[in-house]
C-alpha cells in the first residue's frame, strides 16, 4: 500500500512527525510579545522541510498557522518518489476520498484557507509529476478538465508559476488561470 503524502496525513499522525520549536517574537506587539514565547518554527522530521508563524498573539493560534503553512510547503515541494509508474492509463487512478468529495460537476471546490487545500494540491501536484506535467492524463485521472486543474493550481501561485517555469523549460507557453 502507498504511504499518504505526508500533506495528507491525519492531524494526530501528521503532528508525531513534526518539531516545534518555540520562541519570543520581534517586531512590533509590545510587551506580550517580547515576554511570551509565541513564535512557532515547526520541522516535519522525514523531510526536513520547515515553517513558522508568529503574527498572532496565541500560541495555540501561531501553532496551527505554521502547521497549514508546514503542510504547504510539502504540498508544493515534495513529491513522492514510489508514484514513478504506478497508473500507466488515467483511468486507473483512482482519486482519494477527499478529492472525491470535493469534485462539484467537473470542478473542485476548495478555498486556499481551507485545511484541505494543501492534501488537495498535493495529490494534483503529485499526478502532474507522475504523468510529466500533462494537463490532460493528470486532468483525466483526477476526473476535471484541464482548464479547471489550471485554475486549481492557480489558486497557490507558487504551484502554477513551478509548473510554468518547467512548461518554458521545454519550449512550451505559459499557462494563466
Amino acid at each position: 500500500m502507498l504511504r499518504p503524502h505526508p500533506a495528507c496525513l491525519p492531524p494526530e499522525e501528521f503532528l508525531r512527525e513534526v518539531e516545534t520549536e518555540r520562541t519570543r517574537g520581534s517586531g512590533p506587539g509590545g510587551q506580550h510579545r517580547n515576554r511570551t514565547e509565541t513564535f512557532l518554527r515547526v520541522r516535519h522530521l522525514p523531510t526536513g522541510f520547515t515553517a513558522q508563524a508568529g503574527e498572532r498573539r496565541s500560541q495555540h493560534q501561531n501553532l496551527q498557522k505554521a502547521l497549514w503553512r508546514l503542510r504547504l510547503n510539502l504540498a508544493l515541494n515534495y513529491r513522492r518518489p514510489h508514484l514513478e509508474g504506478q497508473w500507466e492509463h488515467p483511468l486507473e487512478y483512482r482519486p482519494s476520498p477527499l478529492w472525491t468529495a470535493r469534485l462539484r460537476g467537473g470542478r473542485i471546490a476548495c478555498r486556499r484557507e481551507h485545511r484541505d487545500f494543501p492534501a488537495l494540491l498535493a495529490e494534483a501536484l503529485d499526478l502532474l509529476h507522475v504523468y510529466r506535467d500533462d494537463l490532460e492524463r493528470t486532468g483525466e485521472a483526477l476526473r476535471v478538465t484541464r482548464s479547471q486543474l489550471v485554475r486549481f493550481l492557480a489558486i497557490e501561485p507558487r504551484a502554477l508559476a513551478a509548473l510554468n517555469e518547467r512548461r518554458k523549460a521545454r519550449g512550451q507557453k505559459p499557462l494563466r488561470a
